[in-house]
């Protein structure tokens, strides 16, 4: 069964709510998508002919240059970035599109997005969590995830832990792909990226940033994304994606390149976000929960310790829908995922439940 179907009853009691329900489960984007991108892909809609695999020169080099005038990256040539139909999908096919096999062993966060795992399944690779080298002994996986800030907790691996996760991947001849999605999102830490100098110094072989619009400019809709870093593996995935047909709509395209242009809508979006946070984190936290982690992104991961579906179950007797800590791995079954992806009106309305 899909995780989310099994949260059906608690929806309801949710839903039940005298003043209605506040979903705060999925992290779905509610926020209107700025007119800059509506009209570039307004203008861009009369596109007949098949769209490349590589993505237009401009949303190419749109890219390269938001990594580096946003996030400090080492400047990117146009052939290191490729765009996706939506990171979720990079993430699942991954390990299919390089090839991986049984005998390839694939890495994921001790608590990770679930999608992480099931591209190792679908790849039929052997996957394991870890959060430290040491955990993986001798073994030299193939492919090892990392995701700062982290979906669900809100983590910022700091420079340090970043470098030597860089150096160690080298020494192995392991790809690292690191998901940055929640990168601009940074609250109590400054997450940075794999594909910043003071990381990779500047050299970014065996390295993948993997980027998102969904959150910074609404575009969850749009499926729009895209992979940069190393220049040898970007030519593969696009080789193998060429013969699929990953081809992202020539709308969507000249759409993204005017999101990635355009740094005021990103800044607005960022700041909904951070009001949305200072209104929710205080009140769970004076509801009882005990908030961990929660440094940057989109979402507060808190825990009552108890049962994680206990806690789901009070929070929804309240009207309020929260996401089961246990989606993202055995160590998050006392903790759930409370994302701040909802209206200033229903986060405030969250709030208010949980101070009366």
């Amino acid at each position: 069964m899909f995780p989310w179907d099994t949260l059906a009853d608690v929806t309801a009691l949710a839903r039940s709510h005298p003043e209605g329900i506040v979903d705060l489960s999925v992290g779905t984007p509610v926020d209107e998508v700025a007119q800059v991108i509506r009209d570039a892909l307004a203008a861009a809609s009369s596109a007949p002919g098949y769209p490349t695999t590589a993505g237009t020169p401009a949303l190419r080099a749109s890219a390269a240059a938001a990594l580096q005038r946003r996030y400090g990256a080492t400047a990117l040539a146009d052939d290191a970035v490729l765009p996706v139909i939506g990171t979720k999908e990079l993430i699942a096919w991954l390990p299919t599109l390089l090839g991986l096999a049984s005998d390839d062993l694939v890495v994921v966060p001790e608590l990770a997005y679930p999608t992480y795992e099931v591209g190792a399944r679908l790849a039929e690779t052997s996957c394991v969590r870890a959060d430290s080298l040491t955990q993986l002994g001798p073994q030299s996986p193939a492919l090892l995830y990392l995701n700062s800030p982290s979906n669900p907790t809100g983590k910022v691996l700091g420079v340090d832990h970043l470098r030597k996760v860089v150096g160690w991947a080298r020494d192995r001849g392991v790809l690292v792909a690191s998901d940055e999605c929640y990168l601009g999102l940074g609250w109590d830490a400054e997450p940075i990226s794999v594909l910043h100098p003071s990381v990779c110094d500047g050299d970014h072989t065996g390295l993948l940033a993997i980027h998102s619009l969904s959150k910074s400019s609404s575009l969850a809709g749009y499926r729009a994304g895209f992979v940069a870093g190393d220049p040898s593996v970007v030519a593969e995935l696009l080789a193998v994606r060429k013969h699929a047909g990953m081809m992202m709509p020539m709308p969507v395209q000249a759409a993204m390149v005017a999101a990635l242009d355009d740094d005021d809508h990103e800044r607005e979006q960022r700041a909904r976000y951070e009001r949305r946070r200072a209104m929710l984190l205080p009140a769970l936290q004076s509801a009882g929960l005990t908030v961990d982690h929660s440094e940057a992104g989109l979402y507060i991961w808190a825990t009552r310790g108890e049962p994680c579906r206990d806690t789901v179950n009070w929070l929804a007797q309240r009207g309020i829908l929260v996401a089961p800590g246990e989606f993202y791995g055995p160590a998050g079954v006392q903790h759930v995922r409370v994302a701040l992806t909802a209206t200033d009106e229903r986060i405030a309305a969250a709030a208010q439940r949980l101070t009366a």
